[in-house]
C-alpha cells in the first residue's frame, strides 16, 4: 500500500519551522509538503535539464490523495520527455485566453493609450464581437474573420443597413489585439500563439469606402441637416436620444472628433456673457498639444440647452455605463439620409473643415488648429513663438463658420426671401 493515503495525509503532523517533505514509497518524486503552520500540498519533483524542479500540484482539499498522484505522474512523465511542466501549463492557459483578456491587457497597459483610445477599442471589441469576448482568442479563425466582416460591411451592427467603415475599423482593431496576443503569450513549444494573423485574409477584400475626401455633407444641404437636427430636437424619443442630436449639431458646430464631444465635461466648458470668452478645453487631444478652443454663438447655445437638461459631469450626458453618448446613431442616420450616403460623425469634421476653407475662406492654417490638426505650415516662429495653446484669437473664424451653417438654415427654411413689389 501507497505511503500517502488519505490517512497518512490526515494525520500528519506540522513541523516546528519550516517545512518538511514526505515522500511517496511507490511514485518516486511525489510527495506531499507540510508547512509549519499546517498547510499540507502534493508535489512532484524530477530533472529538467538537469535541474532539479519542484512542481506545486495543489492543496490537500483541493485535490484528494488519488487525483494528486495521477497528476503527479503526469508531471513526472513530461519531464522524463524533455518537457517543462511549467512551460506546458503557461502555453495551456495561454492558448485559454480569451478575448476579453487580451483587450483589458491591450488597452491597460501603463502610458500606451488615451482614455479616448482605451474607449475605442472596447466600443469597437464590446459591440462587434459581443458574442466572441469569452472565447479563445486563438480559437478565431479566418472563416470567422471573414463571415463578421461580411456581415459588418452589409447589414451593420443591428442589421439596419451597411457599415463599411465601421467593418474595417473593428477588424483593424481586433487585428492588433491579435498581434498583441502573439507577443505576449506563447505555446509550449514556444511558437507564437498565433503563426500568422487571420485579419489578413481581408487584405484584398476591405470594404470599399469611396474617397475619404468626398465623404461629406454638400454645402447644398447643409440647411437641410441643420434644420431637420433642430427639428428632431423638439420629440425626441428619451433624454439620451436628445443628447445624441445635441452631440451630433455640436460636432457640426466645432470639427470636433466624435470622442472629443462626447467625453467633453462641464468643467471644460467656459460659458461667458461675453461672445469671445467662451471656450472648451481638450486637455490631450490626438496631437498632444493641450488647447483652448473658441466657441462660437450657435455650439454655446447647444451647450445652454445642455445646461438646463443634465446635472451630470458629461455634457452629452446619458443613462449608459459610460455616463456619456459614445455613438449618435440616429442623428447619423438622419444626416445621411439627407446627404444621400452614409456618413459618420468623423465626416462632420470633414464637413466643418470644407465650410471653412472653401465657403467661409479661412485659411488652412488656422482651419488646420480649429480642428486640432498639426499645421503643415508651422515654421519656427509658430511651433516656438506663437501660443497654440490658448485660441481664442481665432473667435472671428469660429463664429464665421457657425453663422454659414445656421445661414443655410435659413436659407433652406425661406426666411431670407422678401416678397418683390407688384
Amino acid at each position: 500500500m501507497p505511503r500517502l493515503t488519505k490517512a497518512y495525509v490526515d494525520g500528519v503532523k506540522a513541523p516546528a519551522t519550516a517545512y518538511e517533505i514526505h515522500w511517496d514509497d511507490r511514485v518516486s518524486g511525489y510527495g506531499l509538503r507540510v508547512t509549519a503552520n499546517g498547510v499540507r500540498a502534493f508535489i512532484a519533483q524530477g530533472r529538467i535539464k538537469g535541474k532539479a524542479v519542484i512542481i506545486t500540484i495543489g492543496r490537500f482539499g483541493l485535490f484528494t490523495e488519488d487525483q494528486a498522484r495521477r497528476r503527479a505522474q503526469a508531471i513526472l512523465q513530461q519531464m522524463r520527455d524533455g518537457i517543462d511542466p511549467r512551460a506546458a501549463k503557461k502555453a495551456e492557459e495561454a492558448e485559454r485566453v480569451t478575448l476579453r483578456q487580451v483587450m483589458e491587457a491591450y488597452v491597460n497597459r501603463p502610458g500606451k493609450l488615451k482614455p479616448s483610445s482605451k474607449a475605442e477599442v472596447r466600443r469597437h471589441v464590446e459591440q462587434v464581437f459581443a458574442t466572441w469576448l469569452d472565447r479563445p482568442i486563438a480559437s478565431i479563425t479566418e472563416d470567422d474573420i471573414r463571415k463578421r466582416h461580411r456581415e459588418m460591411a452589409t447589414k451593420g451592427l443591428r442589421g439596419k443597413g451597411p457599415a463599411p467603415g465601421q467593418a474595417n475599423l473593428s477588424m483593424t482593431t481586433l487585428r492588433a489585439l491579435i498581434n498583441f496576443a502573439s507577443r505576449q503569450y506563447r505555446r509550449a513549444d514556444g511558437s507564437p500563439l498565433f503563426l500568422f494573423n487571420p485579419v489578413d485574409v481581408l487584405k484584398d477584400h476591405w470594404a470599399k469606402l469611396g474617397t475619404r475626401t468626398q465623404r461629406y455633407i454638400d454645402k447644398r444641404g447643409i440647411g437641410t441637416v441643420w434644420n431637420a437636427l433642430h427639428d428632431a430636437r423638439t420629440s425626441p424619443k428619451n433624454q439620451d436620444a436628445l443628447a445624441g442630436i445635441d452631440l451630433t449639431l455640436f460636432l457640426l458646430l466645432t470639427g470636433a472628433r466624435r470622442n472629443e464631444g462626447a467625453m467633453l465635461t462641464w468643467d471644460r466648458v467656459n460659458i461667458s456673457d461675453d461672445p469671445a470668452a467662451c471656450w472648451w478645453h481638450l486637455p490631450d487631444p490626438k496631437n498632444g498639444r493641450e488647447v483652448f478652443l473658441p466657441l462660437n454663438s450657435q455650439a454655446v447655445a447647444v451647450l445652454r440647452e445642455r445646461q438646463k437638461l443634465t446635472i451630470s459631469k458629461f455634457v452629452f450626458s446619458s443613462r449608459s455605463k459610460t455616463g456619456h453618448v459614445t455613438d449618435p446613431r440616429a442623428p447619423m442616420e438622419l444626416v445621411s439620409k439627407i446627404a444621400g450616403k452614409t456618413l459618420s460623425c468623423h465626416d462632420l469634421r470633414r464637413t466643418y473643415t470644407n465650410i471653412s476653407m472653401r465657403e467661409c475662406l479661412i485659411e488652412k492654417f488656422r482651419t488646420d488648429l480649429l480642428t486640432c490638426h498639426v499645421p503643415a505650415q508651422a515654421d519656427v516662429t509658430a511651433r516656438n513663438y506663437l501660443d497654440l495653446t490658448r485660441l481664442d484669437w481665432l473667435y472671428p473664424e469660429c463664429q464665421r463658420i457657425g453663422d454659414w451653417i445656421e445661414q443655410q438654415g435659413h436659407i433652406t427654411a425661406g426666411d431670407n426671401v422678401v416678397p418683390l413689389r407688384a
